[in-house]
């Protein structure tokens, strides 16, 4: 491709709103173009490395036994109520109504469609196990695009669908996505962890990873062992027994005291001359509409996802102020675990205390030497909080380390969750019909992009790796109007093309820096300049992500880039 014809619309500077180094970057090297919040225009170089993405996944894909489909954008609503997901979902499902005012929803993610789709065409267990997938464009309302294509309103994804006749044939098919999963991102030049995870709206009765791709600019906060390979989010993390381990005292009498305008645990801190992990605080939810106490360690934060989890509620979310001065009869900052009517969700941290500090549910009073257990029931006592750094691994004598990652993909075990809804059934060997046991497999396209940027360019631009880079070579002779120059690159640019080595030739007439710049700014992987050298058949060899510049003949200069290209998926 010759750059003088190629729309490359490079930028000096980036607009304000770009607030990542992803975004900046595919902005000014001209890879994308905003038309609204969280909707872009893929321009060449753009297009270029996303379908280089997406031939990576297919090509694992259909490795692992994946057949590929391609499924509607615009779903009926109807699916989704008969999942039950459509008020799950919330606002984020971009909804609409034809002209015969029937309602649809724009896709998401595909498992009504699919397991319809089953329903409808596959009936006996010999057609089973059948993984379907699919790459297409999906659809979310974000309250907040930001970040570029990292949170976008539309966005590409990879979506499978393993349908299996028992549980076991589930586990093979999701092992099966894993460990494809691992090939592509290692095949795409990302660092990422796979981690135990929460499995969200998409929901399921099994386990799940997220593929997280380390990056400072992660949205999700994920807990690391220090020894052994446990690795989840910060939603489904947990801490080891042996954060917990206190002596007990024998039973006595909690004691009221004054706390006058001490509401917070930094407050209280303060105030008394206390460490944090001395108290315990009581925070009001409202699951599904009711009332629900849950009380954490006052150095510890509660996990949302954690409690919903225990209570199979639909939604949680904390309390109004009116709300929690009904139930406890004080107000915010004064609850307590004792007395209360309403479930006590009891963190197991709070649990393992001797004593605890507490609000004493009346206004400005808090209450000293409770025990929990005697004082307040430990019958709903589970993991309600998120882990902190230091905790103890809870599969080792390890302990966690937080880092940030962004999530390019996850794995979930969805067992019968839509086939009984949608009535998915097959006929086993006796003839009686038994419920497809389903898994799902995402993988967001796209945001490999944003992904690799932000672990992969420095202060000059992208430095994309080989395998998914817009193309193998940047050919740029310094001067279009040097006519020996010109030969040069033109023969060598016929020459590689011919080899299946994929060139831009920047045949611009503008100044070297310029060029230079470019070249640097859109990170193609090897730079081949030709200079005063032309005249005896000598380029200069670059290549991104090295400091060194090497002066080779032709011949030699296309050896190392034919080796480069050959080592592509090997």
């Amino acid at each position: 491709m010759r750059q003088s014809t190629y729309l490359l619309p490079t930028l000096r500077e980036a607009p304000t709103e770009a607030e990542t180094v992803s975004h900046r970057l595919m902005v000014r090297a001209g890879f994308i173009r905003q038309l609204a919040a969280g909707i872009y225009t893929y321009l060449p170089m753009g297009w270029r490395v996303l379908r280089k993405v997406e031939e990576i996944v297919r090509q694992e894909m259909d490795r692992a036994g994946a057949q590929e489909i391609l499924m509607p954008a615009m779903q009926p609503a109807e699916l989704w109520q008969e999942s039950g997901r459509y008020e799950v979902y919330g606002p984020e499902l971009i909804r609409l109504r034809d002209r015969h005012d029937r309602e649809f929803a724009l896709g998401p993610t595909h498992e009504e469609v699919v397991t319809t789709l089953m329903r409808n065409e596959v009936r006996s267990y010999r057609k089973l196990p059948m993984n379907l997938y699919q790459i297409q464009t999906k659809f979310r309302d974000e309250r907040r695009p930001r970040f570029g294509l990292l949170r976008g309103r539309e966005f590409l994804m990879k979506d499978a669908y393993s349908f299996d006749a028992d549980w076991e044939g589930l586990n093979k098919s999701y092992w099966a996505m894993y460990e494809a999963y691992n090939r592509i991102f290692t095949r795409c030049g990302l660092n990422f962890r796979a981690v135990e995870a929460d499995a969200g709206a998409i929901g399921g009765e099994g386990g799940t990873h997220e593929f997280m791709a380390l990056a400072d600019i992660g949205e999700d906060t994920i807990a690391v062992c220090s020894h052994c390979d446990y690795a989840a989010n910060l939603e489904k993390a947990e801490a080891g027994e042996g954060n917990e381990q206190y002596r007990k005292v024998a039973a006595g009498a909690h004691e009221k005291f004054h706390t006058p305008g001490l509401r917070t645990i930094d407050q209280l801190t303060t105030s008394l001359g206390l460490d944090a992990k001395q108290f315990a605080k009581t925070l009001i939810y409202l699951a599904d509409g009711q009332p629900v106490a849950v009380v954490v360690r006052g150095d510890h934060e509660a996990n949302e996802i954690k409690i919903k989890n225990f209570l199979n509620a639909i939604q949680v979310e904390l309390a109004d102020t009116e709300t929690t001065e009904r139930v406890t009869g004080a107000p915010v900052g004064y609850a307590g675990p004792v007395g209360l009517s309403i479930p006590i969700l009891v963190d197991r941290a709070v649990a393992a205390m001797p004593t605890v500090v507490t609000g004493a549910n009346e206004k400005e009073h808090h209450l000293r030497n409770v025990q929990p257990g005697v004082h307040f029931t430990l019958d709903r006592t589970g993991d309600f909080r998120n882990v902190i750094e230091g905790d103890q691994c809870p599969r080792c004598a390890g302990t966690l380390q937080f880092y940030r990652g962004i999530e390019v993909g996850h794995v979930f075990k969805l067992g019968t969750k839509y086939s009984e809804k949608l009535g998915a059934v097959y006929l086993d060997q006796t003839g009686s019909e038994q419920l497809m046991v389903m898994g799902c497999y995402g993988i967001g396209v796209s945001r490999v992009l944003s992904a690799i940027i932000e672990q992969s360019s420095d202060e000059h631009g992208m430095r994309w790796p080989l395998a998914i880079a817009p193309f193998h070579v940047h050919l740029i002779p310094v001067s279009v109007k040097d006519e020996t120059q010109m030969a040069l690159a033109d023969q060598l640019y016929e020459r590689l093309q011919s080899a299946g080595v994929e060139v831009l030739m920047d045949d611009r007439d503008e100044r070297p820096g310029v060029k230079f710049k470019d070249s640097d700014l859109v990170g193609i992987p090897i730079r081949i300049t030709v200079g005063k050298g032309a005249a005896d058949g000598v380029v200069e060899y670059k290549e991104r992500d090295a400091a060194d510049k090497s002066d080779l003949s032709v011949e030699e200069a296309v050896a190392r880039i034919m080796e480069k290209v050959r080592a592509i998926g090997r």
